[in-house]
């Protein structure tokens, strides 16, 4: 997999953020280069998961912006929604769709087998999404990401019903991702097997 990238990778400006009246985000500021990585900490309500909406263009900011290889996200959200992929607390597996269905229609005719292989789905193919249980379902997620072949991955608890294997072929989907040039974001209560990251407390 081949992702190009021009240098300035995913920045955030002071950005705001209000979840009904209260406030969320408070002037968050941030810049991860290509083949860089971020992890957001801290409690729970800090705003990780709020911060990984915003900065997938689910949520737009009350103040502040997101740019993506230095152009502004809002300009033309759809353009900038294809070079992301987002993994958020809910899997959004399709249940009644086979293993390898999902994976199709996040990747297409090409990366659907290897992202199948990569997350060891291979024996699960033929079975419907609804039979898998959670550590499962979480694999076959993580797998759409990578089959997506998107530029910056926003991972919310990425490791979520894990066990020690499937976290091992996360952090190898994660080093391959950075070293073809692509971003990762990702919150975390937990260690990643990220490897270099930066850290910001929110």
């Amino acid at each position: 997999m081949t992702v190009m990238h021009e240098s300035l990778g995913l920045t955030a400006d002071g950005v705001v953020a209000l979840r009904g009246e209260r406030l969320v985000l408070r002037g968050l500021s941030l810049a991860v280069p290509p083949g860089g990585a971020l992890v957001l900490m801290g409690a729970n309500g800090s705003g990780k998961s709020t911060a990984l909406r915003v900065l997938a263009g689910l949520k737009r900011p009350d103040a502040g912006g997101v740019a993506w290889q230095g152009r502004d996200a809002m300009l033309d959200p759809a353009a900038y929604a294809s070079h992301v992929a987002y993994l958020g607390h809910l899997d959004a597996v399709k249940p009644a769709l086979t293993v390898a269905e999902n994976l199709w229609f996040a990747a297409g005719a090409a990366g659907w087998a290897a992202a199948l292989e990569g997350q060891d789905l291979w024996a699960l193919r033929d079975l419907p999404a609804r039979l898998l249980s959670a550590g499962q379902r979480r694999r076959l997620a993580l797998a759409r990401v990578v089959a997506a072949a998107r530029a910056v991955w926003l991972l919310d608890e990425p490791t979520l019903g894990l066990d020690a294997a499937a976290v091992v072929r996360l952090g190898t989907a994660l080093a391959t991702h950075r070293e073809a040039g692509g971003v990762v974001v990702a919150a975390t209560h937990v260690p990643l097997p990220l490897p270099d990251a930066a850290e910001l407390r929110l």
